[in-house]
């Protein structure tokens, strides 16, 4: 075949034509990526004017801080999620300082890959901002926050019964500034992710407050309580849909106050510790001291969410200040299922106490139901319950 001088023009122009358009697309692509936020894009958002709350209870996965973007361990993560339909999901814990690099200016690009990933096998994602640490060397709080009119953002404390140890920091949210700055941080991660069906849960981090090594006063401490129940109002606003836990364990004298209020917007009740035997948190309470933190979740079961956490020292022991045997992952099952009377129990996955973890999920009871044998029913708290 002949080929005229038209015909290889014609040729070059499709191919220059060809390679534009291809050149457009993936700059169109490459625009799209900075401009919607990852894994949001892919997933259908909740239709608007949706009332009732995301509802997905059962067995979760807590990833330890330092492992949040390790590879090794997240790819481990991942491939025991996809092998174990009792894991629903994961919580991940991120410090308020990893979050807000300043004022107003916010990193969730952990976030979006987690729930990205999650998305695509069908499973869910918790998170919990920490305003506590514990490590002195943690970064905490952003650095904006260590000004004069904020009094430095968080106070050093150490654990009771130690008086000059620095065991890390919580954050000063008696300052009215603090709390409407966390507040904005809150609105923020609702705006991003409260629609998203795949995001089940946002938390905050126990309310003991650590014995400050410079004493707070009682004006102090009470601020403290109430800002932190503003800050739970405001949440709610911000995410209508989605399951808002408050972690509770000391001091008992807040702890009447506190759940009150979380009934009151229908909040949920978490805890950082499942210990069987711990005399404090199962104190009934009597006419000289007001009940310690687990009879709250007992009465309070089928009213809102019921949200405990497995952590490392769990695993150790049955009670605290290293007391107690160490109780068994079925023995920490039945207590926060039948004592705790728990929906989700999250599990915080130490290497050491994996396996064992995954061998009770996938004992009959745990994978006969979605919610992995624990209590399924709507919490009367909410509108309606939505499961997906």
């Amino acid at each position: 075949m002949r080929i005229n001088n038209f015909m290889i023009s014609n040729i070059l122009s499709k191919d220059i034509t060809q390679r534009l358009n291809a050149i457009t697309t993936a700059a169109l692509f490459f625009i799209g990526m900075l401009v919607a936020p990852v894994g949001i894009v892919s997933a259908a958002s909740l239709p608007a004017g949706t009332t009732g709350v995301k509802w997905n209870p059962g067995h979760y996965y807590t990833i330890q801080n330092w492992a949040n973007d390790d590879p090794i361990y997240m790819a481990k993560v991942y491939k025991e999620l996809q092998e174990t339909p009792a894991l629903r999901g994961m919580q991940l814990r991120y410090l308020w300082g990893w979050l807000e690099k300043s004022p107003g200016v916010y990193d969730f690009s952990s976030i979006d890959k987690h729930l990205a990933k999650l998305t695509k096998m069908n499973k869910r994602l918790v998170i919990q901002v920490q305003t506590k640490s514990f490590d002195a060397k943690w970064k905490l709080i952003p650095d904006y926050l260590k000004a004069p009119q904020y009094e430095g953002g968080a106070f050093a404390y150490s654990n009771w019964g130690s008086n000059s140890s620095l065991d890390g920091h919580n954050i000063k949210l008696w300052n009215p500034q603090v709390r409407d700055r966390l507040i904005a941080l809150y609105k923020a991660l609702g705006k991003r992710y409260n629609s998203h069906p795949n995001f089940e849960g946002i938390g905050m981090i126990e309310t003991a407050m650590g014995q400050a090594i410079k004493p707070l006063t009682t004006t102090q401490a009470d601020k403290w309580f109430d800002n932190l129940i503003i800050v739970h109002q405001k949440m709610r606003t911000f995410f209508p849909n989605t399951m808002t836990i408050q972690e509770i364990n000391y001091p008992r004298d807040y702890l009447k106050q506190l759940t009150t209020a979380m009934v009151k917007m229908g909040g949920a009740l978490g805890c950082p510790d499942v210990f069987p035997d711990e005399p404090d948190l199962l104190f009934p309470g009597d006419k000289y001291s007001p009940p310690g933190a687990y009879p709250y979740f007992s009465k309070l079961s089928g009213t809102i969410p019921i949200a405990p956490t497995v952590e490392k020292v769990n695993y150790l022991n049955s009670a605290g200040k290293n007391k107690g045997p160490a109780p068994t992952v079925l023995e920490l099952l039945v207590f926060a299922r039948d004592e705790l009377k728990s929906n989700y129990i999250f599990w915080q996955r130490v290497p050491e106490y994996v396996d064992n973890v995954l061998e009770v999920m996938n004992f009959t009871n745990q994978k006969s139901t979605p919610s992995g044998g624990l209590k399924a029913a709507c919490p009367t708290a909410y509108p309606s319950c939505i499961k997906n």
